[in-house]
């Protein structure tokens, strides 16, 4: 199944705003790939200066990201293409539910992130040390509680080999 929908022009750009306390952490452009008014899927190229080197995987300039976004789920995941096509893995940040205005994708970062290697191998769960020290727990105990939840359906959906996977999207639209 293919991740482009006829409801969406296929030379839509969108700006993703990625939220975090309150500030605009990143905003960088996408191209809009699919919005059936609950997901949204956009690709976009690296959008962080040089390489970032996490241990497990290095993001870095040529890699492509597929993201989808959701306006029902508390979380965001970002398949992993190398600059060659292959898959590294996905990226998955738990966040509030996204909310898409004109040409603007934003989505609050809530610190819990998971990452999940291609071959499945590795599932890491990580920044729950942020997450704890965030002070969202006291000041929003209800969000706090959906983003624990958030992330281990993160870790369900990795391990059961669920998460999205959408190499046609990369084929069916040119690169930038």
């Amino acid at each position: 199944m293919s991740v482009l929908s006829t409801d969406v022009e296929p030379s839509a750009d969108v700006e993703v705003e990625l939220r975090k306390a309150g500030r605009t952490k990143i905003r960088y452009p996408a191209r809009l790939l699919a919005d059936d008014g609950t997901r949204v899927t956009v690709r976009a190229p690296w959008a962080g200066a040089g390489v970032r080197d996490f241990g497990f995987v290095r993001f870095e300039p040529g890699d492509t990201f597929v993201e989808h976004y959701w306006r029902d789920r508390w979380y965001a995941v970002k398949e992993v293409y190398a600059a060659d096509g292959a898959l590294k893995g996905w990226y998955c940040d738990v966040t509030r539910p996204a909310v898409r205005s004109g040409g603007v994708l934003t989505v609050e970062d809530l610190d819990l992130d998971l990452w999940c290697a291609a071959d499945r191998g590795a599932v890491l769960r990580l920044d729950e040390d942020e997450f704890a020290a965030s002070g969202i727990t006291e000041a929003d105990p209800a969000a706090a509680a959906a983003a624990v939840r958030a992330l281990d359906e993160l870790e369900r959906l990795a391990e059961r080999g669920l998460l999205p996977r959408s190499p046609e999207a990369l084929s069916t639209q040119p690169k930038e």
